[in-house]
């Protein structure tokens, strides 16, 4: 439970109606079966939700209170906190309730707020509204147990765990109690439930519990009855979910018939079990300033409850290795073409409100040049402009090999561009002899005097043209700071800032794939050896046989690593050992045999690489910081953005010292 990940299980045992002595075993077998650290079980499970009017019997009715006593007893070695539903009674009236077991101990009772008597329940014949003030009851021999429904469970020794109940219908309603519990301070929400199945039901229950878990940025986990409920006139399907922050991270589907019958034929147990993330939600709660906690809310009381402290394993929750590339292809597509759109539309707005009718691009065949071209055409067709506008720039240096030379011209041409071609070698040896600088000195300043030639030609042309200079930096160029200052670092409207190197690839693939769909197999050809061609700024000379000799990643790191560092240390400002933690996780070897979006095996690298690509990327974060706080204009386009104007506001004279620190004790 370090790093702020706790196991959750919301689990369906097979019960018996009425019959509490198997329930109460079917109950702690379930909870023995799991190592979770909070476990949910159904409503109404220690006797059966389906009990009808039985529930008017004194019999049934005490022996669910010593059944209760039981469950407790029976879970006192685990380390875990136990929810159960149960029928209680207080002053003569009858409630249906979660109680809340830790350790032996009965630390509440939490009341269900709303019950339903409509459709086919009939809850309000039977069961009384709960209160809302929590009292002290004596129940199941114990002499003081906090009754009510506004009541919080925290974890003493794991920082941010703090639990709330509420029960089936209490979801269903405009103003669930939930609302007021995460208020209040709650970070798990778990809903014991009865929910049967209808043709529907199921995917409106799977939606209301993700939208909720959103809503409220919070943990929730979702327990329904299922087998061995009484099938008189409805059937529950035992439908179990474990949502975090909108995302489903683990479900039992309803009705999974083997696994359904199997699990009541042998008295045993089906659901869902995942690690859920209280760091992340605590990080989310914390930069929503329109997310407001006050933990001294009124009439909440809080009981604190403690768990040994261990390191929860991963292998029950997913790392994504891409987190910026949907692995499905029908999302894929979907995010292609919405952040496609939104690049156009971003560099049509300012080309409109500029009165500019030409486009100057520098194209050198790489991936971020050709994603800003197409780019570019997009836009000129949205505002009905001949693409012949967009002027096309490309400027053959010392490192510029035939493949990506020809990849430009003839991407340029399939696009209908107009393409210039003006070499720098002359303009930079002039250069190197009035600064006095050695051509056979292949330093930063042999690489760097390239770079703003180039740039300065862009400049100069879309003056003279008057057009508009569009950049091409991607998002994990400027998070590495890997730009030349002054040089490829400015544009008039930088359309590549906010996607990510790994997602670049995939748009230049989605594009490549519409050309070849519609027939313009000369674009999808270019466009394909684009994406076969390794990543390189092309500034040292090419190799004896003409090949690229400098390849980006040699020198910075594999793209996919910093993409995955990026989004864990800005969308979810995770500490550096927690980044580690979850980078071995995710590419360790534990997805190797899986595939990306590319339906190409996922990296794996062991953990003194990743420790290494980790040291880089912090101490280039926070070294080039002052690239990032002059940046041109250009569209955000997903939840992670450098730009100084909106999500990255940071000193750019900061010190590394503190997150170097953390990773030096892991290594």
């Amino acid at each position: 439970m370090r790093d702020g990940f706790v196991q959750v299980a919301a689990l369906t045992p097979a019960v018996r109606v009425a019959d509490v002595d198997y329930n109460v075993e079917a109950c702690s077998a379930a909870a023995h079966a799991t190592d979770a650290s909070v476990i949910v079980l159904p409503e109404l499970a220690i006797t059966g939700y389906t009990c009808e009017d039985l529930f008017w019997q004194d019999s049934l009715l005490a022996a669910a209170e010593r059944g209760l006593a039981m469950l407790a007893a029976s879970t006192a070695d685990l380390d875990a906190l136990v929810l159960a539903g149960a029928p209680v009674r207080v002053a003569a009236k009858l409630y249906n309730c979660a109680a809340a077991l830790c350790h032996g101990e009965l630390l509440g009772l939490v009341p269900k707020l709303n019950i339903p008597t409509y459709g086919e329940f009939y809850e309000g014949r039977r069961f009384s509204r709960g209160p809302r003030d929590v009292t002290l009851v004596r129940f199941a021999g114990y002499e003081e147990v906090p009754f009510g429904a506004e009541q919080l469970f925290e974890c003493e020794s794991v920082p941010g765990l703090v639990v709330a109940a509420e029960i089936c219908e209490d979801l269903w309603v405009p103003n669930p109690p939930s609302t007021a519990a995460v208020l209040a301070g709650a970070t798990l929400v778990c809903n014991l439930s009865a929910s049967n199945e209808l043709v529907g039901k199921a995917d409106y229950r799977r939606g209301l519990v993700s939208s909720t878990s959103a809503r409220l940025v919070c943990a929730y986990a979702y327990a329904s009855a299922g087998w061995g409920e009484s099938t008189q006139d409805v059937v529950y399907g035992g439908h179990c979910l474990v949502a975090e922050n909108g995302r489903v991270v683990a479900e039992a589907k309803p009705l999974d018939d083997a696994a359904l019958v199997a699990a009541g034929e042998a008295g045993g147990v089906r659901g869902a079990v995942s690690v859920v993330d209280l760091g992340l939600l605590a990080h989310d709660r914390m930069r929503m300033s329109t997310f407001e906690v006050d933990p001294a809310a009124a009439g909440f009381v809080t009981t604190l409850f403690d768990l040994d402290v261990v390191d929860e394993s991963l292998d029950g929750r997913f790392v994504d290795p891409h987190p910026f590339v949907p692995a499905d292809p029908a999302r894929r597509a979907e995010r292609c073409e919405s952040i496609f759109s939104i690049q156009a539309h971003g560099l049509a707005k300012r080309l409109a409100h500029t009165h500019s009718k030409r486009a100057v691009i520098g194209v050198s065949g790489g991936l971020d040049s050709t994603l800003a071209l197409l780019v570019c055409a997009r836009a000129f067709d949205l505002l009905g402009l001949e693409r012949s506008g967009i002027l096309a720039i490309t400027m053959p240096g010392f490192g510029t090999t035939s493949r990506t030379h020809g990849n430009a011209a003839a991407m340029s041409e399939a696009l209908g561009c107009e393409l210039r071609e003006i070499g720098i070698a002359a303009a930079v040896r002039q250069h190197f002899a009035d600064i006095g600088h050695d051509e056979a000195d292949h330093s930063v300043t042999y690489e760097n005097a390239q770079a703003r030639e180039r740039t300065q030609i862009l400049m100069d042309v879309a003056n003279r043209e008057g057009g508009l200079v569009v950049g091409t930096g991607d998002l994990s160029e400027l998070a590495l700071g890997w730009a030349t200052y002054n040089a490829d670092h400015m544009s008039m409207y930088g359309v590549n800032a906010g996607v990510p190197k790994t997602l670049v690839r995939h748009l230049v693939r989605y594009v490549a794939d519409d050309a070849r769909t519609h027939g313009n197999a000369a674009l999808a050809g270019v466009l394909l050896d684009v994406l076969d061609t390794p990543v390189s700024p092309e500034l040292l000379p090419a190799t004896g046989d003409g090949k690229i000799s400098q390849k980006t990643e040699d020198l910075v790191g594999p793209y996919e690593l910093h993409d995955f560092f990026l989004y864990q240390v800005l969308r979810c400002g995770f500490a550096p050992r927690k980044v580690y933690r979850l980078a071995l996780a995710a590419f360790g070897g534990r997805y190797a045999s899986g595939a990306d979006a590319d339906d190409a095996a996922v990296g794996t690298y062991d953990a003194e690489t990743v420790l290494k690509w980790l040291r880089k990327f912090y101490w280039r974060f926070f070294s080039q910081q002052f690239k990032r706080s002059c940046l041109p204009d250009g569209p955000k386009v997903g939840s992670v953005a450098v730009s100084p104007r909106g999500d990255l506001r940071m000193p750019s004279d900061a010190c590394v010292n503190l997150w170097i620190r953390e990773l030096d004790e892991l290594g």
